[in-house]
């Protein structure tokens, strides 16, 4: 099976970043920046977000553009201070291009500022690794 991660941060709070790492550790592939076009038709994409201003990245998007003949399957992970998952936005750019997007999500809150102090912690990582391994076996 052909998997592929990417990932796209603006922040330097590295929130992110360690969600992309936690998912290439438990899908054992590693996890690109979305600058990184895929290279081949891949089965299930994991691609790891955030939320900004209540949408995510114009770059996203354009990611998704560009590689939407390459994706069967997109996974949705993200993070964002205020709680709101990103699948409301990556489904708007994902349903006009025709990409499947699986139900399944993982979705926890980010620290920013005072809010959600040392979040992502342990706890979440260890969530976000044993979904990965879940949508992998199915």
């Amino acid at each position: 099976m052909k998997i592929a991660i990417r990932y796209y941060t603006r922040s330097k709070k590295g929130n992110t970043l360690k969600l992309a790492k936690a998912v290439s550790e438990a899908a054992k592939v590693e996890a690109l920046t979305i600058e990184n076009d895929l290279q081949e038709e891949t089965e299930i994409l994991f691609l790891v977000n955030a939320m900004y201003a209540f949408d995510v990245d114009n770059q996203v998007k354009d990611f998704l553009k560009r590689n939407a003949s390459k994706i069967k399957c997109l996974v949705n992970v993200n993070s964002a201070a205020s709680g709101a998952s990103t699948l409301k936005s990556v489904k708007k750019v994902t349903d006009k291009l025709n990409i499947p997007v699986s139900d399944k999500e993982y979705h926890t809150v980010a620290s920013w500022l005072a809010l959600n102090r040392n979040r992502p912690n342990e706890d979440d990582l260890n969530r976000l690794k044993q979904f990965v391994e879940g949508v992998i076996k199915q």
